[in-house]
């Protein structure tokens, strides 16, 4: 192995320019295709960003205007979901796939602590929302049955629409883009003192003409309940007359493994529902219906071909560098003709031949290919403290531009199989043609 060693090194030095300038063909191949897939990983964990911690197992279904006649009746209703809608969602109709049921409704209301306030949605719901939406929970708790049982008036802020009502008017661009950070740092207000969210807890808060006691300090999250403020079901049905209608259901769903599934009992369940509200059963905007799964499925198609696509791309430019280094092995090749028939001559096998020369390709590939990687990662890190770091604004909304832009352990070896393969191809021609080079032959070559 040493003596491979010595010789490949030998003939590296022997053409220095020639194999630093097909090297660096190498290392920009394989530094496009690692900058490119951590730039993909970016642009894909910032769209994704939001929705990653909902539960997929989730459908979530809500009232539309009908598209078509039916029945008699014109189209452009409204349809109303109401508790036997709830009801027959969790009915035996569906117990071959559908869990537990809840529903919601909401208002709008103006919130105010002190001469501090916002407009906001409020919500009720059910303590089953909290595993449904992967609510967290910084300070106190959700909601729970017994809020649930004496329509208790409670509720759970988000976190900065807490910071709202102690006067805390900065925001923290990181946190709505769901990044970490410092939870417990203490907020100034007007008068000097300094209080937390936490500090929030155990308060009466105004939502429109009742007082409510705080409960609980959720962790905000831009794509869901940045601007809601969580009440028990029966509390903002009673206090709101809602009566029997209902704004959303939603339930978990077990049973549905695949995208073709998902779809069937996607439109068996809007038949269903249609039918009851006198709508046709195939009208798909008679009801509007969010499936998780389905959307979860299809970000994962996308993350795959978009992934695919860049590693199509970063594997055309490196074919440049491999195209190098095949050239210059067939260089050598026919430098080193009288030396491979001396070799022959002497007892050398042409495996012997075709191994001295795949070895200095893989060789050469491997080292400027991991110098490209080396290089491509601290762009990525680079990248991420740069790029990942800053947002746009949308409709008044931080949406963040890449979301850790670099590329795992995984990529890595992946990205080592391909230079180890791309130094294989690169020297194989030049190999076979070594290889069979005929003493006599190469004994007259100059």
């Amino acid at each position: 192995m040493r003596d491979v060693l010595t010789e490949i090194w030998e003939s590296i030095r022997r053409n220095k320019l020639r194999t630093a300038l097909t090297g660096f063909a190498v290392s920009w191949g394989i530094f496009m295709l690692i900058v490119l897939l951590g730039a993909g990983n970016g642009l894909m964990n910032a769209f994704m960003t939001g929705s990653e911690g909902l539960a997929t197992n989730v459908m979530q279904v809500g009232g539309g205007r009908t598209s078509k006649p039916y029945d008699g009746l014109k189209e452009g209703r409204w349809i109303d979901l109401d508790e036997r809608d709830v009801q027959l969602t969790g009915s035996e109709v569906f117990a071959d796939h559908i869990d537990q049921v809840i529903s919601s409704v909401s208002t709008s209301a103006t919130v105010s602590y002190g001469k501090k306030h916002f407009s906001g949605s409020i919500e009720g719901n059910f303590p089953a929302r909290q595993q449904m939406d992967k609510i967290e929970i910084l300070y106190g708790r959700f909601l729970n049955e017994k809020d649930i049982q004496e329509s208790r008036k409670v509720v759970v802020l988000p976190e900065d629409r807490a910071e709202t009502l102690l006067g805390n008017e900065i925001r923290d661009s990181g946190a709505r883009m769901g990044t970490a950070r410092n939870t417990s740092k203490s907020l100034g207000i007007s008068s000097g003192k300094e209080v937390h969210v936490q500090d929030l807890l155990g308060k009466y808060i105004r939502i429109g003409d009742f007082s409510f006691r705080v409960v609980g300090i959720a962790k905000a999250n831009e794509e869901s309940n940045s601007n809601t403020v969580y009440a028990p079901y029966t509390t903002i049905r009673t206090i709101y007359g809602k009566g029997r209608v209902v704004d959303d259901i939603t339930f978990t769903f077990h049973g549905l493994n695949s995208q073709a599934e998902s779809d069937a009992f996607e439109d068996q369940f809007r038949a269903t529902m249609n039918v009851r509200h006198r709508a046709a059963p195939d009208d798909r905007r008679a009801l509007w219906i969010w499936n998780r799964f389905s959307q979860d499925l299809q970000m994962n198609r996308g993350r795959n071909i978009l992934t695919t696509a860049l590693w199509i791309l970063g594997l055309l430019t490196l074919l440049g560098g491999i195209v190098g280094v095949s050239n210059i092995m067939l260089i050598t090749v026919k430098e080193r003709t009288h030396e491979f028939g001396i070799r022959k001559a002497i007892g050398a096998s042409p495996w012997d031949i075709m191994k001295l020369i795949l070895a200095e390709s893989v060789t050469i590939t491997a080292f400027f290919g991991y110098v490209g990687m080396l290089l491509g990662m601290f762009a990525c890190t680079i990248l991420d403290k740069t790029v990942g770091q800053s947002s746009m604004s949308i409709m008044d909304e931080e949406i963040a531009m890449f979301v850790n832009p670099t590329v795992g352990l995984d990529v890595a070896i992946e990205a080592t199989l391909v230079l180890i393969i791309a130094g294989s191809l690169a020297g194989l021609f030049p190999a076979r043609k070594a290889s069979r080079v005929r003493p006599i032959e190469a004994l007259r070559a100059e």
